[in-house]
């Protein structure tokens, strides 16, 4: 029934979406595909061209990483509210009595940790980096804060579902020796969330490098800024440039991700 349902909805989104093969590279489609490549190349390779693409993925770089840290930041400071285990329910608060308005204090600072969380990966990052652009201006900073914002709200819940599936072994044997709440966080918990944490943070970062260019079609500056007035201006030979750039700068992320990981995690 599964598979059954599976194919139906396949088949639904296949017309819905009105794919087509013969479309996209048949008749006159793979000719204007074909045409537009060859007007590719060669890419601009002179020098004043080529420093200024490298200051463009500089500047993408810079977004992609400042706007992760930031995104750190607001996960870290709510996963703690946002976890059951942490704040109402678990081997924390099993043996204790607790008063019924502190625990609907605690499950109303949860719910609103959670509301926050929801919020900010809800809303894309290219209409928190339009809203951005409005109050800032035009450049990276709004395209930061834009990274920052939608990927905190990504990064705390998955950290925070992490640290409601920590193992319970470690808890018991803190509890049973008289650690207080605050030791068994940085003892029991931490130790065990740590590692997870940055490798979904590492993870990000490599996501963040692809959605900083594509903030730049919104005015955020970097290669996405430069990539919408290639086109715009029809400048091919620049536009394959940068591409290149892009393809560049992934290709180090990823490598540098997958290294820190293997040392880190």
């Amino acid at each position: 029934m599964i598979l059954a349902g599976f194919l139906v909805l396949m088949a639904w989104s296949y017309v819905g979406t009105e794919f087509s093969l013969r479309g996209l590279l048949g008749g006159e489609s793979a000719v204007q595909i074909l045409t537009y490549a060859k007007k590719l190349f060669p890419p601009d390779l002179s020098t004043d061209f080529l420093l200024k693409a490298g200051y463009w993925t500089i500047e993408t770089f810079a977004m992609s990483f400042l706007g992760t840290i930031l995104a750190v930041l607001i996960a870290f400071s709510l996963v703690f509210l946002s976890s059951r285990n942490l704040m109402f329910t678990g081997l924390l608060f099993e043996m204790e009595r607790h008063r019924p308005w502190v625990r609907a204090l605690r499950t109303a600072l949860y719910l609103s940790a959670k509301a926050v969380l929801n919020l900010l990966r809800t809303v894309p990052h290219l209409v928190w980096a339009l809203i951005l652009v409005f109050a800032v201006g035009l450049g990276p900073f709004p395209g930061m804060l834009a990274l920052g914002i939608h990927t905190g709200g990504v990064l705390g819940r998955l950290f925070g579902e992490v640290m409601e599936n920590v193992e319970t072994q470690p808890i018991e044997a803190l509890q049973a020796a008289g650690a207080s709440r605050l030791q068994i966080l940085f003892y029991g918990i931490l130790p065990q969330v740590l590692p997870e944490f940055v490798a979904y943070t590492l993870y990000r970062w490599e996501v963040n490098i692809r959605e900083a260019v594509i903030l730049g079609y919104v005015g955020a500056g970097g290669l996405g800024q430069q990539i919408q007035i290639a086109i715009s201006l029809f400048l091919e030979h620049r536009l394959l440039t940068l591409i290149l750039a892009i393809y560049l700068i992934v290709t180090v992320v990823d490598s540098l991700s997958a290294y820190l990981r293997s040392r880190l995690v």
